[in-house]
C-alpha cells in the first residue's frame, strides 16, 4: 500500500515562493512558506490523494488500519511521533527554542521538539543561527533580550547545500534568508521565539516573544555537533544512500535514484519519503505511482518490499 499525502501549507510572514514555482504545490496562499509533508497534527493534517482512502486524513487512515500501521517502533509513542517539513526562507526566521518533553508535555500538552535540518539549497553566504558564541548565564540572556544585544552573542554559520544541522530540544537557533531546507522533527508546534527583528504579524502588531518560558529551557552554550551528515555517500551502483542523522527519535536518509532503489518496509516502522528533486515512479505491491518532485508518500509498517525507479533526490525516515 502507497498512501500519497498532500501537503499542508503555510503562510507565515517570512516565507517565499519556492514551494509553489519549484516544488509545483498548488496554492492561493501569496506566500508558501512551509509544506509539512507528513503531519498528523491538529494544526495541519494531510489529506490522503489517491486510493480507497482518498480525501481522508493520515490520523483518519491509521485509526482505520490500527497502530501496527507505525510498527512497533512507531507505537512506543503515545501519538503519532514525527513532523516533517519543507521550509522555503526568503526572510530570516525569528530567533527561537523548543522545550524539552518534559516540559513540553507538562506546560503545553505536546511533545517537545528535536529536530533535524537538511539544506537542500542555498543562496551564497546565507547562515543560520545555531547556539550561542558562547556559554552565558540566564540572566544575561533576559538582559540581552531587553537591551536589544542578543544578537551579540548568537553563533552564526555559514551554510552549504548538503549540510545537515541536528537541532536538540533547548537549542537556540533560527533559519536565516534565503535557505530552503527539510526539517524533521518531533511532532510538535511548540515554538518560543526569543527575538524577531521588531517585526509586525499579519494584525500589525508586534510579534509575541516568550521570554520567560525560553529562558526556562534553553541551553544557553555553544553548539557541540557539526553541520556533517552521520555518515558518507554509499554508491550501490542504481542508487547512493547516505545517512543524514539517526536518534531515539528518527532515522534520514537520502537517497539519490540513479536508476532503481529497492527497499523493505518492515515491521519496525512506517517509511515516509519525500521526493526533494527529479522523477520517476514508486511501486510497492500491486500499487506503482508517479514520483516527482514535491511528491510525499506514506507506507505503513509491513508493506514489503518497496522500489522507486528514475533520477531522483529522496529524503526516507523511519523511527
Amino acid at each position: 500500500m502507497i498512501l500519497k499525502l498532500k501537503p499542508a501549507l503555510k503562510d507565515y510572514i517570512w516565507g517565499g515562493q519556492k514551494l509553489k514555482t519549484d516544488f509545483g504545490f498548488q496554492s492561493d496562499l501569496d506566500i508558501v512558506a512551509e509544506g509539512w509533508m507528513l503531519s498528523c497534527h491538529k494544526d495541519g493534517e494531510n489529506i490522503v490523494e489517491n486510493g480507497e482512502f482518498a480525501g481522508s486524513t493520515l490520523s483518519e487512515v491509521i485509526h482505520k488500519l490500527g497502530k501496527e500501521t507505525l510498527g512497533t517502533n512507531g507505537q512506543k509513542f503515545d501519538r503519532f511521533p514525527i513532523l516533517i517539513k519543507l521550509i522555503d526562507a526568503k526572510n530570516d526566521l525569528s530567533v527561537q527554542v523548543h522545550p524539552d518533553n518534559e516540559y513540553a508535555q507538562r506546560v503545553e500538552n505536546e511533545y517537545g521538539k528535536t529536530e533535524c535540518w537538511y539544506i537542500l539549497d542555498c543562496e551564497p553566504g546565507a547562515e543560520l543561527i545555531f547556539g550561542f558564541k558562547k556559554e552565558i548565564s540566564k540572566e544575561e540572556f533576559r538582559q540581552r533580550v531587553e537591551d536589544n544585544t542578543f544578537l551579540d552573542v548568537v553563533n552564526k554559520v555559514k551554510v552549504h547545500k548538503g549540510d545537515l544541522f541536528f537541532i536538540e530540544s533547548g537549542t537556540l537557533h533560527a533559519i536565516g534568508k534565503g535557505i530552503l531546507l527539510a526539517e524533521i522533527q518531533q511532532n510538535s508546534n511548540v515554538t518560543y521565539r526569543v527575538y524577531d527583528y521588531g517585526r509586525l504579524g499579519a494584525d500589525g502588531k508586534p510579534r509575541q516573544l516568550h521570554t520567560e518560558k525560553a529562558i526556562a529551557v534553553t541551553n544557553c552554550v555553544p553548539p557541540t555537533r557539526s553541520a556533517n551528515p552521520e555518515g558518507e555517500p554509499i554508491n550501490h551502483g542504481s542508487y547512493t544512500k547516505q545517512l543524514l542523522t539517526s536518534c531515539d527519535l528518527f532515522t534520514v536518509w537520502n537517497i539519490s535514484v540513479q536508476n532503481e532503489y529497492a527497499a523493505v518496509a518492515d515491521e519496525d516502522s512506517f517509511v515516509s519519503l519525500v521526493v526533494a528533486d527529479g522523477c520517476g515512479k514508486i511501486t510497492c505491491g500491486k500499487d506503482t505511482l508517479p514520483a516527482k518532485k514535491g511528491d510525499s508518500f506514506f507506507l505503513p509498517a509491513n508493506a514489503g518490499q518497496f522500489t522507486l525507479q528514475g533520477d531522483m533526490q529522496v529524503i526516507e525516515t523511519r523511527v
